[in-house]
């Protein structure tokens, strides 16, 4: 078994490194060690199929046969799996890390070494240098890494190799869409005092299944980067749409006296409208009061005497455009695969392979739901020698059930929150369907078509632009 381990507490660089080295190493699984960061942990909640990511308590260690460190060197960063390391006889080990060796200390191993922004980009170039292309979902988590340790290319430690790399991602599909949503950009100190103020005067509902919030806050005078917050805002509030709205002193005098007005739309892909899909535009919205913009995302400043009227109006008519969500009825797939409690963990394990499933649902003689075994589960059981065991013993039963009307936003909740991949619905006590993180993956992607989205590929006569990013780099 060879195995690529990320560091404890794994951020996008240690992740997309790996997955890049999964494609460098074929057969290989990625162990994540100890933890991930929230941002990371959120997103493995709906994208962990597509990565071939193994339990570290499902490793014999007696059946390594390589290590790849990934963004760290010393065996303590890499928890209980430096044992691993550290055994009498260890396996061969290599490293991919962007860090300098800590002065007066030794390199565990051999490998690729090197001071760039981020260790994606050493996996990247490698990837290049054997003519290998990524997958989208295997483009985004890279890219992912690169904009999170470079700061989207403005952190000091960022060069000329990290651009070219993240270009190159770009090239292959990476979707921006995602890569916006999980990279989270700075605020100066006084913007995040206001972020907290934001925040507690936050105000949220429910329109049609969709989560709108709304904040409408009074400030002295006009602060340069302003919008910065409706960006943070939509990311930690965690809703479909968002309307920012700040008022200062204008220079104008009236009775009573006029108010400078920003207002900041922004809104995620699966609310806004391209044709011919219905939806939220925020460029439509603010266009008639001065402003502009696109659909997801739009801005406007005014001058008004009542504040909250403009802001009223305006929600009154984000609601309006609001779409009907997808439901479970949309999503799910059926009819379900199923076993029974009394099925061996072995004749489960090759149902999984036989159709590519990540679960089942277990019934019992009535079809009634009585429980879900996972793919994990069962490597577990079977790494430990239990593969005559019945399933009943192993699966979960504590089961988070929908109904065909449940709303895509509450699905999404769930499988995020529980870190849930399949979701069973249930109607009038039967098994109708099942919901998993592809169908729901399928569904997004989709809507990217529906919106103009295409992977784009580049012809092997596109015009290189790595002169060009050389000469801008050198200017700077």
């Amino acid at each position: 078994m060879d195995l690529i381990l990320c560091h404890t507490t794994a951020d996008f660089d240690t992740l997309g490194a790996a997955v890049g080295l999964a494609r460098l190493q074929p057969g290989s699984r990625i162990v994540l060690t100890g933890g991930c960061h929230p941002t990371v942990q959120r997103f493995l909640a709906l994208h962990r199929d597509e990565y071939p990511l193994i339990e570290r308590r499902a490793v014999d260690s007696r059946q390594i046969r390589s290590l790849t460190l990934v963004d760290a060197q010393q065996p303590d960063r890499f928890g209980a799996a430096a044992q691993w390391m550290t055994q009498p006889q260890p396996p061969p080990i290599r490293v991919y890390d962007h860090h300098p060796y800590a002065p007066g200390s030794q390199p565990l191993a051999a490998g690729v070494i090197e001071p760039v922004g981020a260790a994606t980009t050493l996996v990247v170039e490698a990837m290049q240098r054997q003519g290998i292309r990524p997958t989208l979902a295997e483009a985004t988590v890279m890219a992912l890494g690169i904009h999170v340790d470079t700061g989207s290319l403005v952190f000091e430690q960022t060069t000329l190799r990290d651009a070219q790399a993240l270009t190159w991602l770009m090239e292959q599909g990476a979707n921006l869409q995602v890569i916006a949503e999980f990279v989270e950009p700075g605020l100066s100190p006084q913007l995040q005092n206001l972020l907290t103020v934001a925040m507690a005067r936050l105000n949220l509902e429910t329109v049609q299944g969709y989560s709108l919030a709304w904040v409408v806050l009074a400030v002295n005078h006009y602060i340069a980067g302003l919008s910065g917050i409706a960006e943070r805002l939509i990311s930690l509030a965690d809703v479909d749409l968002l309307l920012f709205a700040a008022h200062y002193p204008g220079k104008e005098t009236g009775a009573p006296p006029s108010q400078r007005l920003l207002l900041v739309g922004r809104a995620q892909g699966r609310v806004t409208a391209r044709p011919p899909r219905q939806g939220i535009d925020w460029g439509v919205i603010f266009t008639p009061l001065g402003g502009g913009g696109h659909a997801a995302a739009a801005a406007v400043t005014l001058t008004t005497d009542s504040p909250a009227e403009v802001v009223d109006q305006v929600l009154t008519q984000a609601r309006s455009q609001l779409p009907r969500p997808p439901t479970a009825q949309d999503l799910m797939s059926s009819p379900v695969r199923t076993i029974r409690p009394e099925t061996t963990m072995a004749e489960a394990q090759r149902v999984l392979l036989r159709y590519g499933h990540a679960g089942l649902s277990v019934v019992d003689g009535t079809g009634k739901l009585v429980g879900m075994i996972a793919r994990r589960d069962l490597d577990l059981a079977l790494h430990h020698g239990l593969s005559h065991a019945p399933v009943k013993g192993y699966m979960a039963t504590n089961l988070k059930t929908i109904n065909p009307q449940t709303p895509l936003s509450e699905i999404e909740e769930l499988m995020v929150t529980y870190d849930i991949g399949r979701l069973p619905v249930i109607h009038q006590g039967s098994l109708v369907g099942i919901v998993t993180r592809t169908d729901l993956l399928r569904h997004l992607h989709q809507n990217l078509v529906a919106n103009g989205w295409r992977r784009r590929t580049l012809p092997p006569t596109q015009v290189d632009v790595a002169p060009d990013l050389q000469k801008i780099w050198q200017s700077v």
